[in-house]
Protein backbone atom coordinates (compact mmCIF):
# COMPACT_ATOMS: atom_id res chain seq x y z
CA UNK A 1 0.00 0.00 0.00
CA UNK A 2 1.22 3.50 -0.79
CA UNK A 3 0.00 6.98 0.07
CA UNK A 4 1.71 8.43 -3.01
CA UNK A 5 -0.53 6.75 -5.59
CA UNK A 6 -2.49 9.06 -7.86
CA UNK A 7 -5.61 8.46 -9.88
CA UNK A 8 -3.67 9.09 -13.10
CA UNK A 9 -1.23 6.28 -12.26
CA UNK A 10 -3.96 3.84 -13.28
CA UNK A 11 -4.49 5.36 -16.72
CA UNK A 12 -2.95 3.37 -19.55
CA UNK A 13 -1.89 4.74 -22.92
CA UNK A 14 -4.76 2.96 -24.66
CA UNK A 15 -7.62 5.20 -25.71
CA UNK A 16 -11.13 3.88 -24.90
CA UNK A 17 -13.31 3.13 -27.91
CA UNK A 18 -16.58 3.60 -26.05
CA UNK A 19 -19.20 5.85 -27.60
CA UNK A 20 -18.85 9.53 -26.61
CA UNK A 21 -20.97 10.04 -23.50
CA UNK A 22 -20.94 6.38 -22.46
CA UNK A 23 -21.46 5.92 -18.73
CA UNK A 24 -18.52 3.53 -18.59
CA UNK A 25 -16.07 6.46 -18.69
CA UNK A 26 -17.33 7.70 -15.34
CA UNK A 27 -17.51 4.18 -13.93
CA UNK A 28 -13.87 3.50 -14.80
CA UNK A 29 -12.71 6.86 -13.44
CA UNK A 30 -14.38 6.09 -10.12
CA UNK A 31 -12.74 2.68 -10.00
CA UNK A 32 -9.31 4.23 -10.54
CA UNK A 33 -9.92 6.91 -7.91
CA UNK A 34 -11.10 4.32 -5.39
CA UNK A 35 -8.01 2.19 -5.96
CA UNK A 36 -5.69 5.18 -5.61
CA UNK A 37 -7.44 6.50 -2.49
CA UNK A 38 -7.13 3.10 -0.79
CA UNK A 39 -3.38 3.12 -1.41
CA UNK A 40 -3.31 0.39 -4.04
CA UNK A 41 -0.72 0.85 -6.77
CA UNK A 42 -1.03 -0.51 -10.34
CA UNK A 43 1.63 -3.15 -9.71
CA UNK A 44 -0.37 -4.61 -6.82
CA UNK A 45 -3.77 -4.50 -8.54
CA UNK A 46 -5.38 -7.08 -10.82
CA UNK A 47 -8.38 -6.15 -13.02
CA UNK A 48 -10.52 -8.92 -14.51
CA UNK A 49 -13.17 -8.22 -17.15
CA UNK A 50 -15.66 -10.29 -19.09
CA UNK A 51 -17.32 -9.65 -22.46
CA UNK A 52 -19.33 -6.58 -23.42
CA UNK A 53 -18.69 -2.86 -23.64
CA UNK A 54 -16.94 -3.08 -20.26
CA UNK A 55 -14.72 -5.92 -21.42
CA UNK A 56 -11.68 -3.89 -22.45
CA UNK A 57 -11.50 -1.93 -19.21
CA UNK A 58 -8.38 -3.83 -18.25
CA UNK A 59 -6.74 -2.44 -21.39
CA UNK A 60 -7.68 1.10 -20.46
CA UNK A 61 -6.39 0.77 -16.90
CA UNK A 62 -2.73 0.28 -16.01
CA UNK A 63 -2.52 -2.79 -13.80
CA UNK A 64 -2.28 -6.53 -14.13
CA UNK A 65 -5.33 -7.56 -16.12
CA UNK A 66 -7.07 -10.33 -18.01
CA UNK A 67 -9.90 -10.08 -20.54
CA UNK A 68 -11.80 -13.28 -19.85
CA UNK A 69 -14.69 -15.08 -21.50
CA UNK A 70 -18.36 -14.23 -21.32
CA UNK A 71 -19.80 -14.51 -17.81
CA UNK A 72 -16.65 -16.04 -16.32
CA UNK A 73 -14.82 -13.01 -14.92
CA UNK A 74 -15.72 -13.75 -11.29
CA UNK A 75 -14.20 -17.24 -11.02
CA UNK A 76 -11.03 -15.89 -12.63
CA UNK A 77 -10.94 -13.06 -10.11
CA UNK A 78 -11.49 -15.48 -7.23
CA UNK A 79 -8.66 -17.65 -8.50
CA UNK A 80 -6.31 -14.69 -8.66
CA UNK A 81 -7.17 -13.62 -5.12
CA UNK A 82 -6.81 -17.09 -3.65
CA UNK A 83 -3.48 -17.60 -5.43
CA UNK A 84 -2.16 -14.28 -4.15
CA UNK A 85 -4.17 -12.88 -1.21
CA UNK A 86 -1.95 -9.77 -1.07
CA UNK A 87 -3.06 -8.46 -4.47
CA UNK A 88 -6.08 -6.16 -4.85
CA UNK A 89 -8.58 -7.79 -7.21
CA UNK A 90 -11.27 -5.77 -8.99
CA UNK A 91 -13.67 -7.51 -11.36
CA UNK A 92 -15.58 -5.44 -13.92
CA UNK A 93 -18.54 -6.47 -16.03
CA UNK A 94 -21.89 -5.49 -17.46
CA UNK A 95 -25.48 -6.45 -16.74
CA UNK A 96 -25.54 -8.98 -19.57
CA UNK A 97 -22.20 -10.50 -18.65
CA UNK A 98 -22.96 -10.64 -14.93
CA UNK A 99 -26.68 -11.30 -14.63
CA UNK A 100 -27.37 -13.51 -17.65
CA UNK A 101 -24.68 -15.97 -18.74
CA UNK A 102 -22.69 -15.16 -15.59
CA UNK A 103 -25.60 -15.25 -13.13
CA UNK A 104 -24.63 -18.62 -11.67
CA UNK A 105 -21.07 -17.49 -11.04
CA UNK A 106 -22.37 -14.23 -9.56
CA UNK A 107 -24.52 -15.94 -6.94
CA UNK A 108 -21.77 -18.31 -5.86
CA UNK A 109 -19.10 -15.59 -5.82
CA UNK A 110 -21.32 -13.54 -3.51
CA UNK A 111 -21.93 -16.37 -1.06
CA UNK A 112 -18.27 -17.48 -1.14
CA UNK A 113 -17.29 -13.97 0.04
CA UNK A 114 -13.76 -13.84 -1.37
CA UNK A 115 -12.17 -10.49 -0.52
CA UNK A 116 -12.47 -8.70 -3.88
CA UNK A 117 -14.59 -6.03 -5.54
CA UNK A 118 -17.16 -6.52 -8.30
CA UNK A 119 -18.24 -3.43 -10.26
CA UNK A 120 -21.08 -3.94 -12.74
CA UNK A 121 -21.79 -1.33 -15.42
CA UNK A 122 -25.56 -1.69 -15.65
CA UNK A 123 -26.90 0.10 -18.74
CA UNK A 124 -29.98 -2.10 -18.96
CA UNK A 125 -29.23 -3.18 -22.53
CA UNK A 126 -26.79 -5.22 -24.58
CA UNK A 127 -24.70 -2.43 -26.08
CA UNK A 128 -21.83 -4.27 -27.75
CA UNK A 129 -24.23 -6.38 -29.84
CA UNK A 130 -26.19 -3.30 -30.85
CA UNK A 131 -29.18 -2.96 -28.61
CA UNK A 132 -30.95 -6.08 -27.40
CA UNK A 133 -32.86 -6.36 -24.12
CA UNK A 134 -30.69 -7.40 -21.18
CA UNK A 135 -31.62 -9.07 -17.87
CA UNK A 136 -32.18 -5.65 -16.27
CA UNK A 137 -34.21 -4.12 -19.13
CA UNK A 138 -37.71 -2.92 -18.31
CA UNK A 139 -40.61 -5.27 -18.98
CA UNK A 140 -41.93 -3.03 -21.79
CA UNK A 141 -38.54 -1.95 -23.19
CA UNK A 142 -38.82 -2.17 -27.00
CA UNK A 143 -35.81 -3.32 -29.02
CA UNK A 144 -35.27 -4.91 -32.42
CA UNK A 145 -35.44 -8.37 -30.85
CA UNK A 146 -38.20 -7.55 -28.37
CA UNK A 147 -40.56 -5.24 -30.31
CA UNK A 148 -43.20 -5.57 -27.58
CA UNK A 149 -40.70 -5.60 -24.75
CA UNK A 150 -39.23 -8.63 -22.93
CA UNK A 151 -42.59 -9.09 -21.17
CA UNK A 152 -40.89 -10.39 -18.05
CA UNK A 153 -39.77 -8.53 -14.95
CA UNK A 154 -36.18 -7.30 -14.87
CA UNK A 155 -33.62 -9.03 -12.69
CA UNK A 156 -32.98 -7.27 -9.39
CA UNK A 157 -29.22 -7.74 -8.92
CA UNK A 158 -29.29 -6.27 -5.42
CA UNK A 159 -31.88 -8.86 -4.36
CA UNK A 160 -29.84 -11.66 -5.94
CA UNK A 161 -26.80 -10.62 -3.91
CA UNK A 162 -28.86 -10.22 -0.74
CA UNK A 163 -30.46 -13.65 -1.14
CA UNK A 164 -26.98 -15.14 -1.62
CA UNK A 165 -25.90 -13.73 1.77
CA UNK A 166 -23.92 -10.84 0.32
CA UNK A 167 -21.89 -8.90 2.87
CA UNK A 168 -21.56 -5.61 0.94
CA UNK A 169 -24.25 -4.50 -1.50
CA UNK A 170 -24.21 -1.02 -3.03
CA UNK A 171 -25.36 1.00 -6.00
CA UNK A 172 -23.99 4.14 -7.63
CA UNK A 173 -24.44 6.46 -10.61
CA UNK A 174 -21.47 6.78 -12.94
CA UNK A 175 -21.83 10.50 -13.56
CA UNK A 176 -22.05 11.37 -9.85
CA UNK A 177 -18.27 11.20 -9.76
CA UNK A 178 -17.57 11.88 -6.10
CA UNK A 179 -20.30 9.63 -4.70
CA UNK A 180 -19.52 6.85 -7.15
CA UNK A 181 -15.83 6.86 -6.19
CA UNK A 182 -16.73 6.96 -2.47
CA UNK A 183 -19.01 3.94 -2.81
CA UNK A 184 -16.48 1.89 -4.79
CA UNK A 185 -13.83 2.85 -2.23
CA UNK A 186 -16.01 1.44 0.55
CA UNK A 187 -16.40 -1.77 -1.46
CA UNK A 188 -12.62 -2.06 -1.82
CA UNK A 189 -12.12 -1.50 1.91
CA UNK A 190 -14.76 -4.08 2.86
CA UNK A 191 -13.50 -7.39 4.28
CA UNK A 192 -15.19 -9.72 1.86
CA UNK A 193 -16.99 -9.53 -1.50
CA UNK A 194 -17.78 -5.90 -2.28
CA UNK A 195 -20.54 -5.60 -4.91
CA UNK A 196 -21.43 -2.31 -6.60
CA UNK A 197 -24.11 -2.12 -9.29
CA UNK A 198 -23.51 1.08 -11.27
CA UNK A 199 -26.14 2.94 -13.27
CA UNK A 200 -24.02 3.48 -16.41
CA UNK A 201 -26.27 4.86 -19.18
CA UNK A 202 -25.90 3.74 -22.79
CA UNK A 203 -26.37 6.88 -24.88
CA UNK A 204 -26.54 4.95 -28.18
CA UNK A 205 -29.10 2.18 -27.67
CA UNK A 206 -31.08 3.05 -24.52
CA UNK A 207 -33.15 6.22 -24.77
CA UNK A 208 -35.23 5.36 -21.68
CA UNK A 209 -32.75 4.88 -18.83
CA UNK A 210 -30.87 8.08 -19.59
CA UNK A 211 -28.73 10.46 -17.55
CA UNK A 212 -31.76 12.73 -17.12
CA UNK A 213 -33.92 9.82 -15.98
CA UNK A 214 -31.47 8.82 -13.26
CA UNK A 215 -30.86 12.42 -12.14
CA UNK A 216 -34.62 12.81 -11.70
CA UNK A 217 -35.24 9.49 -9.95
CA UNK A 218 -32.19 8.56 -7.89
CA UNK A 219 -32.62 8.61 -4.12
CA UNK A 220 -29.28 8.96 -2.37
CA UNK A 221 -29.34 6.94 0.82
CA UNK A 222 -27.00 9.37 2.56
CA UNK A 223 -29.92 11.84 2.48
CA UNK A 224 -32.19 9.39 4.30
CA UNK A 225 -32.16 7.67 7.70
CA UNK A 226 -31.08 4.38 6.14
CA UNK A 227 -28.78 2.19 8.25
CA UNK A 228 -26.82 -0.20 5.98
CA UNK A 229 -25.97 -2.44 8.94
CA UNK A 230 -29.68 -3.00 9.69
CA UNK A 231 -30.67 -6.21 7.91
CA UNK A 232 -34.41 -5.49 7.83
CA UNK A 233 -33.89 -1.90 6.68
CA UNK A 234 -31.61 -3.15 3.91
CA UNK A 235 -34.12 -5.77 2.82
CA UNK A 236 -36.95 -3.24 2.56
CA UNK A 237 -34.81 -0.92 0.40
CA UNK A 238 -33.46 -3.70 -1.81
CA UNK A 239 -36.93 -5.13 -2.45
CA UNK A 240 -38.48 -1.71 -3.11
CA UNK A 241 -39.43 -1.90 -6.81
CA UNK A 242 -40.25 1.77 -7.19
CA UNK A 243 -36.97 3.45 -6.20
CA UNK A 244 -33.55 3.89 -7.78
CA UNK A 245 -31.22 4.00 -4.78
CA UNK A 246 -27.65 5.20 -4.62
CA UNK A 247 -25.39 4.29 -1.72
CA UNK A 248 -24.54 1.31 0.44
CA UNK A 249 -27.71 -0.70 0.93
CA UNK A 250 -26.23 -3.43 3.10
CA UNK A 251 -22.95 -3.97 4.92
CA UNK A 252 -22.22 -6.85 7.26
CA UNK A 253 -19.73 -5.49 9.77
CA UNK A 254 -18.98 -9.04 10.99
CA UNK A 255 -18.03 -10.26 7.52
CA UNK A 256 -15.21 -12.81 7.44
CA UNK A 257 -13.63 -13.22 3.99
CA UNK A 258 -13.24 -16.68 2.49
CA UNK A 259 -9.45 -16.54 2.72
CA UNK A 260 -9.59 -16.01 6.48
CA UNK A 261 -12.31 -18.55 7.20
CA UNK A 262 -10.52 -21.21 5.13
CA UNK A 263 -6.94 -20.39 6.11
CA UNK A 264 -5.89 -19.33 2.62
CA UNK A 265 -3.24 -16.79 3.47
CA UNK A 266 -0.12 -17.98 1.67
CA UNK A 267 1.03 -16.70 -1.72
CA UNK A 268 0.61 -19.56 -4.17
CA UNK A 269 1.50 -17.53 -7.26
CA UNK A 270 5.19 -18.53 -7.17
CA UNK A 271 5.37 -21.94 -8.81
CA UNK A 272 8.62 -23.84 -8.24
CA UNK A 273 10.62 -25.05 -11.22
CA UNK A 274 9.79 -28.50 -12.49
CA UNK A 275 6.68 -30.63 -12.22
CA UNK A 276 5.38 -31.55 -8.75
CA UNK A 277 6.52 -34.87 -7.39
CA UNK A 278 4.63 -37.83 -8.88
CA UNK A 279 2.80 -35.54 -11.30
CA UNK A 280 3.77 -37.60 -14.33
CA UNK A 281 2.57 -40.79 -12.65
CA UNK A 282 -0.82 -39.15 -12.23
CA UNK A 283 -0.89 -38.09 -15.87
CA UNK A 284 -0.04 -41.61 -17.06
CA UNK A 285 -2.79 -43.06 -14.89
CA UNK A 286 -5.43 -41.17 -16.84
CA UNK A 287 -3.80 -40.94 -20.25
Amino acid sequence: MSSDVRFTDFKSDAQPTWCPGCGDFGTMNGMMKALAETGNSPDETFVVAGIGCSGKIGTYMRSYAIHGVHGRALPVGAGVKLANPDIEVMVAGGDGDGYSIGAGHFVHAVRRNVDMTYVVMDNRIYGLTKGQASPTSREDFETSTTPEGPQQPPVNPLALAFAASGTFIAQSFSTDAQRHAEIVKQAVEHDGFGFVNVFSPCVTFNDVDTYDYFRDHIVDLQDTDHDPTDYEDARSRILDPGSEYQGVLYRDEDSVPYEESHGVDADMSDIPDGAPEDAMDLVREFY
